[in-house]
């Protein structure tokens, strides 16, 4: 059982890259046209909820109880990593009242300019998640990950947002709960199993509460924007340059929509829609991991084995359901003490639907289920919930609930709630829908009340922001790229028509071309252009 709303990276290791040619259906020239107007049109028509509240930007003056945190000094050091710099960046706890007594300490890693060209400035990353360490990140895409181009120019930085990994990180289950919690049935087909499941959300919160304390309810994405612009401050960047990741876009977007006149060139890859309610954004997930798992499917059965058979994806859709409901009524061995359950085998198909590259191991991984070895999908679902081979769990698990519970009202607040949407999860996806939609019950039992509510943002005055969206992506509908960018007043939206999660530095070369050109040379793409 999880938390169904993890914006998340594929959890791969990033190739290197490079400035590579490939073909793309319009020019990089970056200057628009007559053809953006019906570009532009096409976006403020896109799927989202017109009815938000617009977000409103700060004012453009630090306030004067916050200038001692623009005006700190950042002590570097060595931090493992060969070339890495750390530090620790202090920051408010709340901003309505700060109280140096209660400063948060947040953890920022930095990779300097190589040189190889004028240095432009910082490149703040964030991978996503919510809950998804920057540092970590940073760490891999500085390192090997982004083209030395831009390593060149660039020093490369990643903070962990406020309750998150290093920067006072939200607790909750010990391990040996959490191996309890993500066995819990997620398919409740009884009235026993749903107080189960109530039993569960209940609990987790209830030590998320009692472990956590009252920095639990100071993680939202507001906070940690208003964080971002501390640190640029301190950073003596003018304008915040910035790469987010699926969760990151809605960072990023919030950023720019409190402080328009500081976003200096935004790439929003695997974007979201911050207008919508938080049943949309479930319900409309589990469309994007239908479509995913669809194009699974469309290659599993062409190929000369697959466990799912060989006519139809209809049929491999119905295998799909059989085998769920094998497991659900008896849980496969795996070779050591947990036995894959439905919630379990569910999750590792989930996580390899986040890169196209996983598919065979996923063929690998369900045909030795149907064989009586669960081993392997354990494993992915291990990696989905960042449990290490040791038993230990990463802080992602506990730090997605808490940014999302906060940042908007629930999508369900008691069972019956759910049982009235379930039929149209199920509609979404027939493969994911219930458990989705079971998944979107647990903000409804979370101890802090929402700070944040859908809304639109224009970011009106920022420099042109580009949003990236790719056409399959399973965790961040192609529908939301089109709906973020149909908000911005600058934005650039840059088409992927391909399969998984993002699309920067695993789409190919004119993605990666489009994205290095913009942060290189400041110049967007022409809105509306794709690549495949």
């Amino acid at each position: 059982m999880q938390t169904r709303r993890l914006f998340r990276t594929s959890s791969a290791v990033l190739a290197a890259a490079a400035l590579l040619l490939s073909g793309c259906s319009s020019d990089s020239s970056g200057e628009p046209d007559g053809d953006e107007a019906s570009a532009r049109a096409a976006h403020e028509n896109a799927i989202g909820n017109p009815d938000a509240k617009p977000l409103k930007p700060l004012p453009t003056a630090v306030p004067k109880e916050l200038k001692r945190y623009y005006e700190q000094k950042l002590s570097w050091r060595d931090c493992g990593a060969e070339g890495f710099q750390c530090a620790t960046l202090r920051a408010p706890l709340d901003y309505d009242d700060p109280d140096p007594d209660e400063d948060l300490k947040l953890a920022v890693a930095r990779k300097k300019a190589a040189g190889g060209g004028k240095r432009i400035g910082s490149l703040m990353i964030n991978p996503g998640g919510p809950g998804g360490s920057a540092i970590e990140y940073v760490q891999q895409a500085a390192g090997i990950g982004y083209p030395a181009e831009v390593r060149g120019r660039y020093d490369i930085v990643g903070m962990d947002p406020r309750g998150v990994a290093r920067s006072e990180p939200v607790k909750c289950l010990s391990d040996k709960q959490m191996d309890a919690y993500t066995q819990t049935d997620q398919t409740p087909d009884t009235a026993k199993e749903q107080d189960a499941l109530v039993a569960a959300y209940k609990k987790f919160a209830d030590s998320c509460e009692r472990r956590t304390g009252d920095r639990l309810g100071h993680v939202s994405t507001v906070e940690t924007a208003r964080d971002m612009d501390i640190l640029r401050g301190v950073l003596g960047d003018e304008k915040l340059h910035y790469v987010g990741a699926s969760y990151g876009t809605y960072l990023g977007a919030t950023y720019a929509g409190l402080y328009p006149q500081r976003a200096g060139r935004l790439v929003l890859d695997g974007a979201m829609d911050p207008s919508l309610s938080m049943e949309q954004v479930n319900r409309q997930q589990t469309g994007g991991f239908e479509t995913a798992f669809k194009a699974f499917a469309e290659d599993c059965v062409e190929r000369s084995v697959c466990p799912l058979g060989k006519k139809s994806v209809a049929d491999a859709t119905k295998r799909m359901n059989a085998f769920f409901e094998k497991v659900d009524a008896k849980p496969v061995a795996t070779g050591e003490d947990r036995e894959l359950t439905e919630s379990l085998a569910t999750t590792g198909v989930i996580r390899a639907m986040y890169d196209e590259a996983s598919w065979p191991r996923l063929r690998d991984a369900i045909g030795a289920a149907q064989k009586g070895d669960g081993m392997e999908l354990l494993t992915l679902a291990d990696e989905y919930y960042e449990r290490d081979p040791d038993g230990a769990y990463g802080n992602i698990m506990f730090a997605n609930p808490a940014v999302n519970c906060l940042d908007s009202p629930p999508a369900f607040r008691k069972p019956e709630d759910v049982e009235k949407a379930v039929p149209s999860f199920e509609k979404a996806s027939p493969v994911f829908g219930r458990g989705f939609a079971w998944a979107a019950l647990n903000c409804g039992y979370w101890p802090e009340k929402p700070t944040g509510e859908p809304h639109r943002i224009a970011a009106e005055g920022a420099d042109p922001i580009l949003v990236v969206g790719t056409t399959r992506d399973p965790a961040t509908p192609y529908a939301w790229a089109e709906g973020l960018a149909g908000q911005l007043s600058s934005a650039r939206l840059l088409t992927y028509d391909g399969d998984g999660h993002t699309a920067y530095l695993r789409g190919g070369g004119c993605v990666d071309n489009t994205v290095n050109e913009y942060l290189l040379e400041g110049k967007a793409p022409k809105d509306g252009k794709k690549c495949t």
